[in-house]
């Protein structure tokens, strides 16, 4: 047999079937040039020298694995159905005499010249779009990028190597599969049906179970570092439990409408609920991949897009001041003496530059956490908890921000008055219905009445906790709550009494940025003589960036992981419509040969597979909805509570993608109607 048989056979296998194999290419390559500007990014010295740029590779790097990942899955998902295509040719192949191995030569082959159109087409197109993708991620941190195009030798490296070992993966799964396959099952395999699996009762209620379980976890967490905890419980759970209602529940629901004679037994329903009914199982796996994918889409755009229109917000709540210093006491009278000391040193530097304070906020404050339940505070218990009893203990966790009744006064502008033993009040993220307040048996308040004023506190406005702000009477008992909470914390204490003064400026942001560095190198210079404290100094402006390439960093990440999902949407969409239109060409051939006209036909057509692919998108939207307070609990970590906003852009996300859903739905659907005519 001549050697260049082999190549001639394998791409006439591919010229033969444009249909199918056109749109792997096209995948293929997308999902590459994705990899490779993702890569690019990660390595590039261009954005890694832009302000915020470490951030943003950092971030970034989370999502090379992702995408590896998925190319992986749909390049799989592809071979599988074009092995389904190829079988019988295969089958003819080997009954007109070609042994196995001849047949591996062919997809050897085949393998070979789809690997070199993917890496030099995706590679190609990625080299080409990777100067855009720096300059929307120069435009994202708020950076000029820079102008001259290089190609990232690492990124092409890594693509190479994934591009390489998928398809050798590929490669040994399809070998594999002619290896076991007899001819008689080759040559037949394309029309094996798919038959409805077993126990689909049982299964189908399991996979309600499931996501009913996966819901209630979602609507009841109510602290952030829970919600973290327990989203990838929640991931895994939607995930079975989606796969397991659509293979299993859509065939228990096929049995009722057809045991539902008036709705059954009309003709286009009649028609479209059988053939469902019979391929439910592969139907089933895909129709939830898509459930699956679109839910990652609009969860990813909707969060990362949040927090990137609300990134001032969550800046401002973090940073409530433009310049705020910090230092760290061991008792009441040194934090007193703190306070002259910072008002000294600012003083200097802002005089220097010829600026003054506005908007000042000073206070002395102590911070620790506790375990709460009820009216009881624990400092002992927190310290025991350890490996699997934090995860148990997170929804007791609490940080007390104790101030005392003349700082509280000054601040809030109010007067108020304390006995002794007694506190105000006011509890941040939580609820607290008790009047009265134990701590470990050795401090018994009587809370006076909660009160809605508190101190702004950058620290604790971003904590994923609840804070319980107290008032206390004087210094004496602020000086006792912090030797009593140093007692028990020993040296891993978890706080110390703070003194801090925030103020906002009137000079423009690089002039901010000035000062915030001198202040930071006058008390570096004051700490080599006062070593008994610890000094911190953060300005707004100085942080502007982090926060501009940490959100715009995830939108990034996000808008290239979603375009990623959407490939394997359409993907999905378009080769299941392909495969059932095959399926189907022939089954709608003999019912108009027994009397079923065109028009019929096709309204049973639309009745299928508008109930077949309407589905996924409702699926998509209750998992959103459920995901939603989730979602809002993790924003929280980053600082932003406005849920209005959060509101607005997963609706205005699940509208427009379910816009772009039909397109594709409408562009996908015209493959199976070409078929079927």
């Amino acid at each position: 047999m001549k050697m260049n048989l082999y190549p001639k056979l394998a791409w006439h296998g591919i010229s033969k079937n444009k249909k199918t194999y056109v749109p792997f290419l096209l995948t293929s390559i997308g999902l590459v040039m994705m990899f490779y500007i993702v890569s690019y990014l990660t390595y590039n010295k261009s954005v890694k020298q832009m302000r915020g740029g470490d951030d943003m590779q950092m971030i970034l790097s989370w999502g090379v694995p992702v995408v590896a990942f998925f190319v992986v899955i749909f390049l799989f998902y592809m071979n599988s159905f074009l092995m389904r295509r190829r079988k019988t040719e295969f089958g003819l192949y080997n009954i007109l005499g070609m042994g196995k191995s001849n047949i591996a030569r062919i997809l050897l082959w085949q393998n070979f010249m789809l690997l070199v159109v993917s890496a030099a087409g995706g590679l190609g197109m990625g080299i080409l779009l990777s100067k855009l993708a720096e300059l929307c991620a120069a435009k994202m941190l708020s950076n000029q990028a820079s102008l001259a195009f290089v190609i990232e030798p690492s990124a092409v490296r890594n693509t190479l190597f994934l591009t390489v070992l998928s398809f050798v993966l590929i490669l040994l799964y399809s070998l594999g599969q002619i290896h076991v396959a007899k001819p008689i099952e080759l040559l037949h395999g394309e029309k094996t049906g798919e038959k409805p699996p077993k126990a689909r009762w049982i299964l189908a209620l399991i996979g309600v179970v499931l996501l009913g379980t996966a819901y209630y976890l979602a609507v009841t967490t109510r602290e952030p570092v829970q919600a973290l905890l327990v989203l990838f419980v929640a991931i895994v759970l939607v995930i079975v439990g989606s796969y397991l209602l659509f293979i299993c529940g859509s065939v228990a629901l096929c049995k009722m409408l057809q045991k539902n004679k008036k709705y059954y037994y009309k003709l286009n329903h009649f028609i479209s609920v059988s053939s469902m009914s019979y391929r439910m199982k592969r139907n089933g796996a895909s129709l939830a991949s898509i459930c699956i994918l679109s839910t990652g889409v609009l969860v990813m755009i909707s969060s990362s897009l949040c927090l990137r229109i609300g990134e001032d917000e969550s800046l401002h709540a973090r940073y409530p001041r433009d310049i705020e210093v910090s230092i760290l006491t061991k008792d009441y009278d040194q934090s007193i003496a703190a306070a002259s000391y910072i008002e000294q040193q600012v003083d200097a530097v802002l005089q220097a530059s010829h600026q003054t304070r506005k908007n000042e906020l000073a206070y002395n404050n102590l911070n620790f956490a506790a375990l709460r339940q009820g009216g009881d505070i624990s400092v002992k218990q927190y310290t025991e908890v350890s490996g699997t009893q934090y995860a148990e203990s997170i929804d007791k966790l609490v940080m007390l921000n104790i101030v005392t009744l003349d700082t509280y006064e000054k601040i809030t502008g109010t007067t108020e008055t304390l006995g002794e033993n007694e506190v105000l009040l006011h509890m941040f993220r939580g609820k607290y219905s008790d009047d009265s307040l134990n701590i470990d048996g050795q401090f018994q308040f009587h809370v006076q009445k909660q009160v809605d004023a508190y101190i702004e506190s950058g620290d604790n406005t971003a904590a994923t906790y609840p804070t319980m702000y107290l008032v206390v009477p004087d210094g004496d008992t602020m000086n006792r709550l912090y030797e009593y909470q140093y007692s028990v914390y020993g040296e891993k204490a978890a706080s110390s009494l703070q003194t801090c003064m925030g103020f906002d400026l009137s000079c423009n942001a690089d002039a901010q940025i000035q000062l915030t560095e001198k202040l930071i190198e006058q008390f570096a210079s004051g700490a080599e003589t006062h070593l008994d404290y610890f000094y911190e100094v953060k300005g707004l402006e100085m942080q502007r960036y982090s926060f501009y390439s940490l959100f715009g960093g995830l939108l990034f990440l996000g808008i290239l992981l979603s375009v990623v999902f959407l490939f394997g949407t359409v993907l999905i969409m378009y080769y299941k419509q392909i495969s059932e239109g095959y399926e189907d060409a022939a089954r709608f051939e003999i019912l108009q040969k027994v009397g079923m006209t065109r028009k019929e036909i096709k309204k049973s057509i639309n009745s299928q597979i508008l109930t077949v692919f309407a589905a996924p998108l409702l699926a998509s939207g209750v998992h959103l909805c459920f995901a939603f307070p989730l979602i809002q609990k993790l924003l929280l970590m980053f600082g932003l509570s406005n849920t209005p906003l959060l509101v607005g852009v997963t609706v205005g996300s699940y509208l427009i993608f379910g816009v772009l859903y039909a397109v594709m739905y409408k562009a996908t659907s015209r493959s199976y109607y070409q078929l079927v005519k």
